[in-house]
């Protein structure tokens, strides 16, 4: 699914049968039409998680569509989407697919729409109306006759408390309505009209061959007749009705069937009276049979166990029992009941009951009778931290910001509130907000209080320079210490430690100290168990645990096991319970994985900047700087340069001073982007440029949000590298501009590009891509290299934030750390005198004015900070 919300195809091989094959095909031509496709044929083999979730909806509306009045045949009137409780609970079943988290009751309905609207459109256009169309269209949903089974109850009865009667609709009355005849009469009436009475009877027929009480009633002649049946024989019927659905038999049934009310054991988690809730609370278990609300006393219990009709009368209304399974379901819940004792059941056992998963992971006791003849709910204390874990903005959190220094908007002010919840519950919290939405911050504010020290921060080094800058913006009373080479180490009793993942399985002694608080920033870099990082972050000790992350890791379920095993150590099992789980879930029939994301949701708070909530909040355009290390090659390279300079202003004066000022300055840049720029040698290896690797994490994320990036660069030879490193992050080809591409193309490349599946990136070259492009499909523009201009890179940057610009844009500026680009950086973020010099005529021009003490002391590298 797109961040449009369409519904795209993308193939990972040639499908491996015939309805697949066909199910593409259609996608390609129009989504609806893939949905209608994947409906309407039999599949030749189970189909895959994501193309069984999507039949499922497309099935949802074909029963629909076969379900209108007779008098609506002919040119179907607009079918309504399911109400939106009923899209809630679909999408909960949906399983991990690129773009899930796209997935809204809103694009379910606009999708349901337009499948309606194509089908209406597909009926007219055939000119054969609706039963016809569908014997020509989709087979398995074949609707010859109008043929319809009623059951009543008849109170006045008691020994035989219901009603059949089989009718048919011969035509519409004189005021428009079906007329309903008993089905008899069609033998009189299309007695001289074989055909039509064959067409009629068809459904009938196909249901005889598929349910045995269809047939003793065909078999016997008792179909023509009405009938008075026992509770047992309208159980039987009633147990069979999807199957005369789909035979294209209609039926009026009692509504209370719909909901099929039934006694079921109904089990209670909450907390006890002593102590807090939090992931080491015990909860209270109990587990009893009741009716809605109402528990059943052992009498009645004692009446339903005995009971053999299927349908018993109880408390004024009918409802269904099994009492083999319903026995099942009782004697599992005193199982689990009897092993909880008197101490209760663990916080992580609990949480996993009530997302509907068994205790333990990898055991099959999730059995079909369990699912159905149960029910798992919470109480008390319990039930209110749920419904704020839900729904962050209901947490109430009374904690001042501290010395905090900003103000959060109000969806940060929720994300706040929502971690210090967790927190202080002692639970693990992923903040996985979209990019640009200020999870840093929302973070620090957390860390401004004074609840949550000692804490500790790991990160990837290429982030070391951002968050020093915001927490000396945001909180700059806060004592931290800095465990890296780059930075000074700061003080022992520091408020908050930050570390790298690389330095993080160096230092052993911070494994050994307690933390109030550990935070992960771009948390995916633990997503592979097996690594060395991963293995040293889950070796910390932490009474609560934050993960940042931008990717939607809900959409990939071996991320999504690693990152909560660190999060909330057991709450998925093991690796092997955790993959035998995921598989017995894609066995199951309608929910699927509606137990998974029960069971995470909690712990994940995601808001996207397409969030109407959000995005009313957001700035239009928002700058950050994405810092950079630089290789060894890079660092060497840069060094030798400098000396260069340094021997080449040697007695050096006028018109030669500044060639050499000004080329020496280029091959820095170039070195600052990849090596192979400078030599030439053509490899632009993408592990020999810090840029490359910044690049690859900024893009990753991007590409999982399927959103659109521009990157500029004012080197026409590093378009042709960045955007075939690119490619291979974001699995297609990007569009190319530079100077030499003819102009005549140009205008093709960006409405290619402007295409909501046109090419995901757009590599510029600055001064072709600058002026007079409109490319508001991009909602990031990333500054490769710096023009030291900052109106000309503002003029580049205008290329996607501009009139028509419907997106959040969200600016990435490239700076290599120690190097001449972090200087010149920060000289234009003072707004100094050089800054107004900048405007005018650029630092390159500028910079050959100064002295050679000057100027080699800007150049100089700070190898300590280039660390990748």
């Amino acid at each position: 699914m797109t961040p449009g919300g369409r519904l795209v195809v993308a193939e990972d091989g040639p499908p491996a049968d015939v309805w697949t094959r066909r199910v593409l095909d259609a996608f390609r031509s129009a989504a609806p039409a893939g949905l209608f496709a994947l409906a309407a044929g039999k599949p030749d083999a189970p189909p895959a998680p994501t193309l069984s979730f999507w039949r499922d909806f497309a099935c949802r509306y074909m029963d629909r569509l076969c379900r209108i009045p007779e008098s609506e045949t002919d040119r179907p009137s607009a079918i309504a989407p399911p109400p939106p409780e009923d899209l809630a609970a679909l999408i909960q079943t949906a399983p991990p697919m690129r773009g899930g988290e796209y997935l809204s009751d809103e694009i379910l309905r606009r999708l349901w729409s337009e499948l309606d609207d194509w089908v209406r459109g597909d009926i007219a256009s055939s000119g054969k109306g609706l039963s016809p169309w569908l014997t020509s269209r989709a087979g398995l949903w074949h609707q010859v006759g109008r043929v319809c089974f009623h059951l009543a109850e008849n109170r006045r009865d008691a020994d035989r408390p219901f009603a059949f009667l089989a009718t048919y609709a011969p035509r519409l009355s004189t005021g428009g309505r079906v007329q309903y005849q008993p089905l008899g009469r069609a033998l009189k009436e299309l007695a001289r009209d074989r055909a039509a009475l064959v067409r009629l009877l068809s459904p009938v027929h196909r249901a005889s061959q598929r349910s045995s009480c269809v047939k003793e009633l065909v078999d016997s002649g008792d179909v023509f007749h009405p009938l008075a049946w026992t509770a047992a024989e309208a159980y039987r019927f009633l147990r069979e009705i999807p199957l005369l659905e789909e035979s294209g038999v209609l039926t009026r049934i009692p509504d209370w069937w719909r909901k099929r009310p039934r006694a079921r054991v109904a089990v209670t988690l909450g907390e006890r009276k002593e102590g807090l809730l939090g992931a080491d609370a015990v909860l209270d278990f109990k587990a009893a049979v009741a009716l809605g609300d109402d528990a059943l006393s052992e009498a009645e219990l004692h009446r339903l166990m005995q009971s053999e009709s299927g349908l018993v009368m109880l408390k004024g209304q009918w409802i269904e029992v099994d009492p083999e399974r319903l026995a099942e379901a009782l004697a599992h819940w005193k199982r689990v009941e009897r092993a909880a004792g008197k101490d209760g059941i663990s916080f992580i056992d609990g949480m996993r009951l009530l997302a509907g998963a068994p205790v333990e992971l990898g055991l099959s006791d999730d059995s079909t009778a369990i699912r159905e003849w149960s029910t798992v709910a919470a109480q008390g204390r319990l039930a209110e931290i749920l419904s704020g874990l839900r729904d962050p903005g209901r947490v109430d959190d009374p904690e001042p910001l501290g010395d905090f220094r900003g103000t959060l908007r109000p969806y940060q002010q929720a994300g706040r509130k929502w971690l210090r919840f967790l927190a202080g519950l002692g639970l693990g919290a992923c903040l996985a907000d979209d990019m640009g939405l200020g999870k840093t911050v929302q973070v620090i504010s957390l860390l401004a209080g004074r609840q949550l020290r000692p804490s500790l921060l790991v990160l990837p080094a290429s982030l070391l320079a951002n968050w020093k800058s915001e927490l000396a913006r945001f909180a700059p009373s806060l004592k931290v210490r800095f465990v890296h080479p780059s930075e000074p180490e700061g003080p022992d009793d520091a408020d908050l430690t930050v570390v790298t993942y690389g330095m993080l399985a160096r230092r052993d002694e911070l494994a050994r100290e307690e933390w109030r608080l550990v935070i992960l920033d771009e948390a995916q870099a633990v997503k592979n168990p097996s690594a060395q990082q991963t293995k040293a972050v889950k070796r910390l000790k932490a009474r609560a645990r934050i993960a940042l992350t931008g990717t939607p890791v809900e959409n990939r379920l071996a991320d999504l096991w690693s990152i909560f095993d660190f999060l909330c150590p057991g709450l998925l099992g093991s690796a092997a319970q955790f993959k035998a789980f995921t598989r017995a879930l894609e066995g199951r029939e309608g929910d699927r994985y509606a137990p998974l994301r029960q069971l995470v949701r909690p712990y994940i708070l995601r808001r996207l900047k397409t969030d109407r909530s959000v995005i009313s909040d957001l700035p239009e355009k928002t700058e950050v700087k994405a810092f950079c290390g630089l290789s060894k090659r890079q660092a060497a390279l840069y060094m030798r340069e400098v000396e260069t300079l340094e021997r080449a202003l040697d007695g050096a004066a006028g018109m030669q001073r500044k060639g050499a000022v000004l080329a020496s300055l280029m091959r820095l840049k170039q070195i600052c982007n990849h090596p192979s720029q400078v030599l030439g040698d053509g490899s632009f290896e993408p592990g020999a440029s810090g840029k490359f690797e910044r690049l690859r994490e900024l893009c990753e994320e991007i590409a999982s949000r399927q959103e659109k990036a521009l990157v500029f660069t004012q080197f026409r030879e590093m378009t042709e590298p960045i955007a075939s490193f690119l490619s291979g992050l974001f699995g297609r080809e990007g569009a190319i501009l530079h100077g030499e591409t003819p102009v005549g193309k140009r205008q093709a490349i960006v409405d290619a590009f402007q295409r909501e599946d046109g090419p995901p990136f757009f590599v510029l070259s600055l001064k072709a891509g600058g002026t007079g492009l409109n490319l508001t499909a991009a909602s990031h523009v990333l500054h490769f290299d710096r023009w030291w201009n900052p109106a000309v890179e503002d003029q580049a940057t205008d290329r996607a934030f501009r009139i028509g610009q419907k997106r959040n844009v969200l600016v990435h500026k490239f700076v290599c750390r120690g190097t001449i680009e972090e200087k010149i950086d920060a000289l234009i973020e003072r707004k100094t005198r050089l800054a107004g010099d900048l405007l005018e005529g650029g630092a390159s021009v500028m910079l050959t004015e100064m002295s050679d003490r000057d100027l080699l002391d800007l150049v100089a590298l700070d190898i300590t900070k280039t660390e990748m």
